[in-house]
């Protein structure tokens, strides 16, 4: 049998609890420490109301009933220290409309709070927020117990998903795949008919274009430069009359060189402006050809190119050639994919066939293990029932047949006689809540509070003593508040919480208060024997206390 593994350190506690208007509580504050705090006080008093206050941050049922007689709302808010972090909830209740959640004073839904609450708070007895109840839990508890290992499941699964996928990127049937790869075809021959391979070629042809279209211009400017720059009176002549008349003239000496170097360079000047008017030709079908090629451009930009949006979401025209090219090269690629989609496909089905293979024995060696536990954790928890006053508790670890077994339930039969059945169908308060404390006993994990409402119905004596002990095993590792009306119960707990109803104008109300020394003594004899003031009593309760403290090694 796997060896029960003791439960993780919180993660978290509950440090006070305020209740305002609920039931018969009109205030109550409590301020909890760690470990086991035991609930105790008259039938009636309230303790139970408490619970429900718990049980109302865990996103339970708000009923207008809940609210205090007289009063508008009841308002219940937790203070949870979370590793030196605080995580405040609130649930307000109305007498009329819908509750109200708050996390850390922000709005919420009951959800979000539900949410919160659920993962820092495990209540049992006749509430319904026991997370052991849940299939989910079950199984990961059975895998946690059983050491059962996960990973190689998990990455063929996610191997045959990944596959999987990639099948369903090739495309849709047949004709689908036929009809696009024509209309691909038809894209790319446009495209690479088109001969594309500078992404600036239009502006290239923007500048040629302009060129080509004012040649006639071009040329006569270039006429008129050269005159102005070589004819008689021009200004090569006018620089050369300078020349003449400061030559020979010492003071000028140094001007006169500068302005033979000016006429050298109009020379020059002249000459290439001479050169490039003659070079430019009228050719009109050259400019005919260039301008039909802009225009093939623009319409490919428009039909394959990213048009731009301007600020008020209009389309600017057509995109760049850049992205003509890049959307041919994509085309291209899926062209390519799409021809060769029987290929691929063939080589992803017969790598999906081996993934299948691998999930599939992987699925099996996990079913396998959860079965060869299974009958050890029933054991382990049927070990500790036994304990908590139900000797004849069967509990069987349901494992489903199909692998890897993820269908788990725990049955119980909690008398002889019947067939084991899910916990919440089969078990009343006391019976669900001491089972889910044999079974926190031997499993892992656990929230770090945990509330039992109801836990020692029906028991008494030496069953008593080790619902005791069980719950004070628990307070070790966690958080535990327990509601209850035994002695035995209640010796063991670290802290008791006396919660008492008064009557007040008229009203009943009921107050909580912390007990210590004495006082603990008096409501110990109190729970014995109905008669706290008895000398007799109270050195019994006191004997329990110490055996409880003993045993505890305190």
């Amino acid at each position: 049998m796997s060896a029960p593994v003791r439960p993780v350190a919180p993660r978290g506690r509950l440090v006070e609890l305020a209740v305002t208007d609920l039931g018969i509580i009109d205030h109550l504050s409590l301020v909890l420490g760690p470990g086991m705090t035991a609930l105790t006080g008259e039938t009636g008093a309230g303790k139970t109301m408490v619970v429900g206050a718990i049980d109302l941050l865990l996103g339970g049922r708000a009923d207008a009933g809940l609210v205090r007689a007289g009063a508008s709302e009841a308002v219940v808010e937790g203070r949870f220290d979370l590793d030196g972090e605080e995580l405040i909830l609130t649930r307000i209740v109305p007498a009329e409309g819908r509750s109200r959640a708050y996390v850390n004073g922000r709005m919420a839904t009951a959800a979000a709070l539900a949410d919160e609450a659920v993962a820092l708070v495990d209540l049992h007895g006749q509430h319904a927020h026991q997370s052991l109840l849940a299939t989910r839990t079950q199984r990961d508890a059975l895998d946690r117990f059983a050491g059962v290992d996960l990973a190689p499941l998990e990455a063929a699964r996610a191997e045959r998903r990944s596959i999987a996928e990639e099948l369903g990127t090739l495309g849709g049937d047949a004709g689908a795949r036929a009809r696009e790869a024509d209309l691909l075809r038809f894209q790319l021959g446009e495209l690479d008919g088109a001969g594309l391979e500078d992404p600036d070629e239009d502006r290239a042809l923007d500048e040629l274009e302009d060129l080509l279209a004012g040649a006639v211009s071009h040329r006569e400017v270039a006429g008129l430069a050269v005159a102005a720059l070589t004819e008689e009176r021009g200004a090569g002549d006018g620089v050369g009359v300078a020349i003449a008349a400061l030559d020979g003239h010492a003071p000028f000496a140094l001007l006169v060189e500068r302005l033979r170097s000016t006429q050298a360079e109009l020379a020059d000047v002249a000459a290439e402006v001479r050169a490039s008017g003659e070079a430019i030709d009228d050719d009109p079908e050259r400019l005919a050809g260039i301008r039909e090629r802009r225009q093939l451009l623009v319409d490919l930009r428009r039909k394959y190119g990213t048009a731009p949006v301007d600020d008020e979401g209009r389309r600017t025209g057509g995109g760049t050639l850049h992205d003509v090219i890049a959307y041919r090269d994509a085309v291209a690629e899926r062209l390519e994919r799409l021809e060769s989609h029987d290929a691929r496909a063939a080589a992803l089905e017969a790598r999906l066939a081996e993934a299948d293979q691998r999930e599939a024995k992987a699925a099996a060696a996990v079913g396998k293990a959860r079965r060869k536990a299974a009958p050890a954790l029933a054991r382990a928890v049927e070990g500790h029932l036994r304990d908590l006053a139900m000797p004849n508790a069967r509990l069987q670890v349901a494992v489903g047949a199909e692998d890897p077994g993820d269908d788990v339930a725990f049955l119980l039969a909690a008398n002889p006689g019947v067939d084991p059945a899910p916990l919440t169908k089969v078990a009343s308060g006391g019976e669900l809540a001491r089972s889910m404390l044999a079974l926190r006993l031997v499993l892992s994990e656990a929230p770090p509070v945990l509330v039992f409402d109801e836990v020692d119905a029906g028991i008494g004596g030496q069953a008593a003593l080790a619902v005791g002990r069980s719950l004070a095993a628990l307070g070790a590792d966690h958080q535990v508040l327990v509601v209850t009306h035994l002695p035995q119960v209640a010796a063991f707990a670290d802290q008791q919480v006396h919660v008492r109803k008064a009557v007040r104008g008229g009203t009943t109300v009921a107050g909580a208060a912390t007990l210590d020394g004495d006082d603990r003594v008096v409501e110990l004899s109190r729970m014995l024997s109905g008669t706290p003031d008895s000398e007799r009593v109270q050195g019994a309760a006191a004997e329990l206390l110490a055996l409880a403290s003993k045993e505890r090694g305190r």
